[in-house]
């Protein structure tokens, strides 16, 4: 399957599934729980959109770039320790400030 074929199968699910929540919403209601549920569907129409939109049309079976850095951008990290004035109002996590003892 193409990629194309992939994300047409997933927005025909997500069509049906909307139609299974709205069929839904009617026979149980509008109550907050519903709300929540449509909101996700929601929600997830528009990740396909976007992902839809991220994928060129001619892509065939290529995989999607994602956003953010590419591999070849690492950034190299100093084995240096850290200037402790970075650190001098910082609590440790779970155990509180250092000059307060825990309960």
């Amino acid at each position: 399957m193409s990629l194309h074929d992939d994300l047409t199968a997933v927005q025909r699910s997500l069509d049906d599934l909307v139609r299974s929540v709205g069929r839904l919403e009617q026979r149980v209601g509008g109550g907050l729980e519903i709300r929540r549920v449509r909101s996700d569907t929601e929600h997830l129409r528009e990740s396909l959109e976007l992902l839809r939109a991220q994928a060129a049309p001619d892509a065939g079976d290529r995989p999607v770039p994602t956003a953010g850095r590419a591999v070849s951008d690492m950034v190299t990290i100093p084995d240096a320790p850290y200037d402790a004035s970075l650190w001098t109002d910082a609590e440790d996590e779970g155990l509180g400030a250092r000059d307060r003892r825990a309960p």
